[in-house]
């Protein structure tokens, strides 16, 4: 795992800017760095050293040939030997090698070759070829300016380019608000984008083009024994996910997806360590989850039973707000999921002992375990009533404020008219949003998804959201922050449900497969039954039930966000008058505005992190 970065149309005495960007990103590897500029082409790359610990330095250079590659490579001893047999030979033990010896080989064929998590760049003397991996666990943000190409592994390093200056992406904002965080392939920052996942690009002469190599397609279909063959990848999926020269542990939450993480790490790995948070609100009855342990009870009990040590570190409000600024800095965009809070603390502390993990990133979207995917199966009791009695019905319901609307609307459409990404329902909608930025005639989020959703228009709803959760929501939240947060510490983030061959799997479970009325991810539960307890498998989802509601209703915390609510900077994007109204009603108890109050108060941080010495 590392940083990398590099630009087109090099000269010798850039050299200090190039080490200026690879200083920015000293978080990503503070191991090693290098910097490479020949031929009218710069390469940067920090090390973090997981694989070939004494020679695997980058970048790699061979002959008219260079590279820089951040991610890991799981199957490529595999391919290393295969490339032996074609005469190839190598300098070092390292995956990169082997990934350039591939493009010597294969061209941009390699790119099927590859079992892993990547953003690599490859120089070949006239063409710049970059690629992001198959889920887009790994990011690549790039931009043209003044006929350079530019990319890094994070935004704030191409900011270091004397070329490159920083612009408030107005369109950004306005999808952020009710997604969560920055669904368009431009980011924040005017002019700046992301790579799609699954994408590749190739630069010659000033101009890029951008092609998609591979895609996420479920087929749905009878298949003998699909709970098998969950276990069977799951289990080969961890084990190539422990290939490295360094101890790999494993996050472990109370959920079944880091259980079973855990639980299939331990057959290769018998001495390994968890990590686990949990938050001082969550003790007892008192709190939302009523009835429930914290993740650390279960945590600690499941390590028990496995036989594997465990640590955890109780996360009080204090450290939590204290540490939103730099959070805000990590993540380079604005995002208002508060569990990325979390996922900082949980990789601090798991920093501590290994330099890389185990998540569970990918299991929800995969094998169906988000509870709205349900909706499709609620909604049936209502198809024999007409959808335009249903619409109304449900616009009567708001106007009362009575429950049940959301319900309604739902069973007058189909998913593609209302599911965007998980963040339906608790940020904001397309009505609010207007209201707030005092615009109108702003693209509506379906209309950002409706090409997706095209693609997948013959599948059933469920799974019409998976495929679209797949490239907005796990893009924009799940792996960003999953990146972001383990590499805030040095700290490389594994995810074994995001693997080629668990897909082949899970592209062909049916609906029955995944969802019930009464339960999410039925026959991954089932084969994980073999490696942890009943408990654990039947376990509902919670994520990281961070306690924001009652936060926002304490004094010192209401107060902190007013200021902020009311300051030049939120003047200048929002209507302030309704922010204020928004936040008052969440304190007295109207209704639960934690989640919209913090989509504005993150962005407002990271306007503060990128735009106040401007």
């Amino acid at each position: 795992m590392c940083g990398i970065c590099g630009f087109t149309n090099a000269k010798s005495n850039d050299m200090p800017m190039l080490k200026k960007m690879c200083d920015k990103m000293a978080h990503r590897g503070p191991d090693g760095e290098g910097q490479y500029i020949k031929d009218n082409i710069a390469f940067g790359h920090r090390r973090l050293s997981l694989i070939d610990l004494e020679h695997g330095d980058q970048p790699i250079v061979k002959d008219k040939y260079a590279i820089v590659l951040n991610g890991e490579i799981y199957n490529y001893k595999e391919i290393r030997e295969e490339l032996i047999n074609k005469k190839h030979t190598f300098k070092t033990n390292s995956d990169t090698e082997v990934v350039l010896e591939g493009y010597i080989e294969w061209d941009k064929k390699v790119l099927h070759k590859l079992r892993g998590m990547f953003a690599f760049a490859i120089w070949n003397g006239e063409e710049l070829f970059c690629a992001r991996d198959f889920f887009g666990i790994k990011p690549l943000y790039y931009t043209m300016q003044k006929g350079q190409f530019i990319f890094a592994s994070e935004i704030k390093v191409l900011l270091e380019h004397k070329n490159v200056n920083p612009e408030v992406n107005m369109q950004a904002l306005e999808q952020y608000l009710c997604f969560q965080f920055s669904a368009l392939k431009e980011t924040f920052f005017k002019n700046i984008f992301v790579l799609p996942q699954g994408h590749y690009m190739t630069i010659k002469n000033g101009k890029a083009k951008i092609k998609r190599y591979w895609k996420p397609e479920f087929r749905p279909q009878d298949q003998k024994d699909p709970v098998k063959k969950i276990a069977s990848a799951m289990e080969e999926s961890v084990k190539y996910h422990n290939v490295a020269d360094v101890e790999v542990g494993s996050l472990l939450s109370s959920g079944i997806d880091s259980s079973y993480n855990a639980a299939l790490l331990k057959r290769f790995h018998p001495e390994m360590k968890t990590f686990t948070v949990g938050f001082d609100a969550y003790k007892g009855d008192e709190d939302e989850y009523k009835g429930e342990r914290n993740e650390i009870a279960w945590a600690e009990e499941l390590a028990e039973i496995l036989e594997v040590e465990n640590h955890s570190h109780t996360i009080n409000e204090e450290e939590y707000w204290e540490a939103l600024p730099k959070i805000a800095w990590h993540m380079d965009e604005p995002n208002g999921d508060p569990s990325a809070v979390a996922l900082y603390f949980v990789d601090k502390l798991a920093a501590k002992y290994v330099k890389a993990v185990l998540s569970g990133e990918g299991a929800d979207e995969l094998f169906g375990g988000y509870t709205i995917y349900q909706t499709s199966l609620s909604s049936s009791k209502l198809k024999s009533i007409p959808k335009p009695l249903l619409s109304a019905g449900s616009k009567i319901f708001k106007a009362l404020r009575l429950r049940g609307a959301n319900y309604l609307d739902r069973a007058s459409k189909g998913a593609k008219s209302w599911y965007y990404t998980n963040a339906y329902g608790s940020a904001f909608s397309v009505a609010e949003r207007e209201k707030l930025l005092n615009k109108s005639n702003i693209a509506k989020p379906t209309e950002i998804t409706k090409s997706t959703y095209e693609e997948v228009k013959d599948l059933d709803d469920c799974t019409q959201m998976q495929y679209t959760d797949l490239h907005f929501w796990i893009l924009g939240d799940i792996l960003l922050k999953g990146d972001k947060m383990s590499m805030a510490h040095s700290l490389e983030c594994r995810v074994p449900f995001l693997d080629k061959e668990v897909f082949n799997v899970a592209k062909k479970l049916k609906v029955e497969d995944k969802i019930s009325p009464n339960q999410t991810k039925i026959a991954l539960r089932e084969a994980s039954k073999d490696a942890i307890p009943q408990a654990w498998a039947e376990k509902k989802k919670l994520g990281f039930p961070v306690p924001m509601v009652k936060w926002l209703r304490e004094d010192k915390y209401y107060d902190k966000i007013k200021q902020a609510f009311n300051s030049e900077t939120s003047n200048k994007y929002f209507n302030t008058d309704y922010l204020n109204e928004i936040l008052d009603n969440h304190k007295n108890e109207v209704c639960d505005n934690s989640r919209k109050i913090w989509i504005v108060y993150m962005f407002l941080l990271w306007h503060e992190a990128y735009f106040s010495s401007l």
